[in-house]
């Protein structure tokens, strides 16, 4: 008895010696942690070998392909059905389009966010990446499954609607009559910067730690902010921002015409990502000098030698 006594006692002193990481929630305050803040920035290691023995990672794999062939089978027929409409008071023009695109934006985030995150798009993951919020095994997954779910969907549209998918341009992204090419690709960086920085926004774990309504808000932001870029871009570009419904679309349609200026669907969508993860992570979240300062401080030696190097101001 008195062993085990002894035992439980250097038990309890162990666990009591661990670090905390949080506390819990006491008199209605926030939980905190031992750097003293009320959040905790989940960074994921860029090759996680671990994750392949999770069913839940190919789980997350299987939403993100079926939340891409939902995605853009609703998306292009409500294109194509739009098109097909030729008296002015059939339908309501570009908001037809802008609403079917920001409304599964939201249906799909809301469904799949629990599961996979709800990316569907290969330039958010791509952005996350950048910003070591998914590792690289799970980003190329999820791109893989993305594109293929794409595609899928867009045949799916194409044999449901084979007697007008041709006729009407099949869904597909092109320079609209009338713009530069350096017009589409700023409408293709500007409409990708607006959705990863929006996704960043609402996805901020400093956030949501301090604003209970945020979490709840995130897949309505996301998905209103998309239609907002479609209003302003389709009369350009008929709007990409997402590679992998470009991609689709152009590969199911297969028409020379449409691969001429195909790039600007890929560049400007992964430029656009690229800035908005580098400008939210750097100057939002101050990630440049929260840099500058961990470099002086790992290297003191260096501000002491400029110090010294100073002229030293001469006695009167």
């Amino acid at each position: 008895m008195a062993l085990s006594a002894l035992a439980s006692i250097e038990n309890d002193r162990a666990r009591l010696s661990r670090p905390i990481r949080r506390t819990k929630k006491m008199s209605g305050q926030r939980q905190t942690h031992r750097n003293g803040k009320d959040y905790v920035d989940t960074l994921v290691p860029l090759v996680d070998m671990a994750e392949l023995k999770l069913w839940s990672f190919y789980r997350a794999i299987i939403a993100e392909f079926m939340a891409a062939l939902l995605f853009l089978y609703v998306t292009v027929t409500t294109v194509i059905g739009q098109k097909k409409q030729t008296r002015p008071c059939d339908g309501v023009g570009l908001l037809v389009n802008a609403w079917a695109f920001g409304g599964m934006t939201f249906i799909l985030l809301y469904s799949t966010a629990g599961i996979s995150g709800g990316y569907i798009n290969p330039a958010v993951t791509f952005a996350l990446l950048l910003a070591k919020r998914v590792s690289l095994i799970r980003a190329v997954c999820y791109a893989i499954a993305q594109f293929l779910g794409a595609i899928c969907g867009v045949g799916l549209v194409k044999a449901l609607m084979k007697p007008y998918y041709y006729s009407l341009g099949g869904g597909t992204n092109s320079v609209a009559l009338g713009y530069s090419i350096g017009a589409a690709l700023g409408a293709e960086i500007i409409g990708t910067f607006v959705l990863v920085y929006t996704v960043f926004a609402a996805t901020d774990p400093k956030r949501l730690a301090r604003d209970s309504h945020v979490p709840v808000l995130a897949p309505l932001s996301i998905g209103f902010a998309v239609f907002m870029i479609h209003l302003a871009t389709i009369p350009i570009t008929g709007t990409g921002i997402n590679p992998a419904r470009s991609f689709a679309a152009a590969v199911i349609y297969n028409n020379h015409k449409v691969w001429d200026d195909y790039w600007i669907f890929w560049m400007g969508p992964l430029a656009g990502a690229l800035a908005a993860a580098m400008y939210y992570q750097y100057i939002i979240r101050g990630g440049a000098i929260k840099a500058l300062k961990s470099f002086r401080n790992r290297h003191p030696h260096q501000r002491i030698q400029a110090q010294q190097q100073q002229p030293q101001p001469q006695p009167q």
